[in-house]
């Protein structure tokens, strides 16, 4: 075996080593392979993706960018085990979840996915303490570690003194910022967001950015969906779809950074 060959093994073992001691999962987060979706609509058929193949990393955070009806949307519902894609695969951490039952899909979003929406879809009747738990009244926690695990979800999202307030005392920021916090309690593999700032105004649109910077900096998984350039140069990679395929994948090299963003921002008072 030549030099050059060991360098590269020993590279590639190191890695895999620290990838293990970490507990981070070898094989990536997502992975799909030749991904169909079609629909049909009345005797049309539909081709809403055609052909997608991505592997998304532990640690990345994404933003999935195109027009309307370039397929971006199916995509995440297929992320999201929302939907199931009409052929090809999907793994998720090694699972092909597109060949699960309806109960095992229902487990692995409960478990591992988290879900951002830019209706918030919060319970009008419920505080944001009790609307932060809800995901986990499908698990078994109990009443006083769903209460303990929302209170630190809504910390860490700047809520922790609007606990008992009711979603109609709160402003738009604050409903989603309550609903990153629901999507934060059961430990998520992975955070699907789409169009998380659309009813948001610029500075709340940016503090959401920052949420998910450090969610993203403590090893989080994002794939957030926009529309908004200026929103997506706060991820590290853009993927832009057009008529279901992926016309570009490309790194984000120069990020813009949240926190640094806002200091230069007015402030809004709540």
């Amino acid at each position: 075996m030549d030099k050059d060959a060991k360098t590269v093994m020993a590279t590639t073992d190191t890695t895999t080593i620290a990838k293990l001691a970490s507990g981070r999962s070898i094989a990536p987060v997502v992975d799909v392979r030749n991904i169909r979706k079609n629909y049909e609509l009345g005797e049309t058929e539909v081709h809403a993706l055609r052909g997608i193949t991505m592997s998304i990393e532990a640690g990345d955070f994404v933003a999935i960018m195109g027009a309307s009806g370039s397929g971006k949307s199916t995509f995440m519902n297929i992320l999201g085990c929302l939907d199931r894609p009409t052929s090809g695969e999907y793994l998720l951490e090694g699972t092909d979840v597109s060949r699960l039952t309806k109960k095992e899909l229902a487990r692995i979003r409960n478990q591992k996915i988290g879900f951002v929406f830019q209706g918030f879809n919060l319970l009008g009747r419920t505080t944001a303490l009790e609307n932060t738990e809800l995901p986990m009244l499908y698990s078994r926690v109990t009443k006083s570690a769903r209460e303990n695990r929302a209170r630190e979800a809504l910390a860490l999202v700047g809520l922790g003194d609007r606990q008992d307030h009711f979603p109609s005392q709160l402003s738009g920021g604050q409903q989603q910022r309550v609903v990153i916090a629901r999507a934060l309690v059961n430990k998520p593999r992975i955070l699907l967001a789409d169009e998380p700032t659309g009813n948001l105004d610029s500075r709340t649109s940016v503090e959401v950015m920052e949420i998910f910077q450090k969610l993203n900096r403590d090893g989080l998984t994002i794939v957030l969906v926009t529309h908004e350039p200026d929103i997506a140069r706060f991820t590290n990679r853009q993927v832009i779809f057009r008529d279901g395929q992926i016309r570009r994948d490309e790194a984000i090299t120069a990020s813009m950074v949240a926190s640094e963003v806002l200091k230069t921002m007015p402030t809004i008072e709540d």
